[in-house]
């Protein structure tokens, strides 16, 4: 197992590993018609705005897995609305004329696009960072998740960062499991748009 920095040519297999584990952990291939639509929200903006913050883990068969995020949140969200968001806005129409409980998974994801979350500054002022991990199941349980998410804090307290927040599926008791064994606590907060979402989180300093 490598781990490494982000190259430009790790971006579609980046959007691969995001599909196979978009839901709850599980491959999504089956919910999507647009297979890459996940990708765009949980990976596009991170390899395009935040490279250097993005590690990637192979093995034999290719890229298995990785780590992405921000040090600054909030910095970050002001820089997809300038120059993430619209291209994507422009390609994928808003579905608020579907009413939300009769939104398909694409409607749900293009929804995302035009009202991304917002994080509030209460939670950022203690947790300013944020990450992402996905893994392939054939990486996970060998210690590679707690490898790459120790190396991406790191990452974030070379940048000052007093700490990092995360949020998972309710349903995915594995990585809650997971994030807790790390040291990850489960935070309260309200976080508009998210209500299948736990968060949970780690102070640096």
């Amino acid at each position: 197992m490598l781990i490494r920095g982000y190259r430009p040519d790790d971006q579609d297999a980046l959007y691969a590993v995001s599909l196979a584990t978009g839901d709850a952990g599980g491959d999504a291939a089956a919910l999507y018609r647009d297979c890459k639509l996940i990708g765009h929200i949980y990976v596009g903006p991170y390899v395009a705005l935040l490279p250097e913050l993005v590690l990637v883990a192979e093995d034999v068969d290719g890229v298995a897995g990785y780590v992405l995020g921000a040090a600054d949140t909030r910095a970050f969200e002001a820089r997809q609305e300038v120059e993430w968001w619209p291209a994507l806005r422009a390609a994928y129409p808003d579905p608020l004329a579907t009413p939300p409980e009769q939104r398909t998974a694409d409607q749900q994801r293009c929804h995302r696009i035009h009202h991304p979350l917002r994080m509030s500054e209460d939670l950022l002022r203690e947790y300013p960072s944020h990450l992402h991990i996905n893994l392939l199941p054939r990486q996970q349980g060998r210690g590679v998740g707690r490898e790459l998410v120790g190396r991406w804090l790191r990452l974030a307290a070379d940048r000052g960062s007093t700490g990092v927040h995360l949020g998972v599926n309710a349903v995915n008791e594995r990585a809650m499991g997971f994030y807790r064994a790390l040291g990850f606590r489960e935070i309260r907060v309200p976080v508009p748009g998210a209500p299948l979402a736990v968060w949970y989180a780690i102070r640096l300093t």
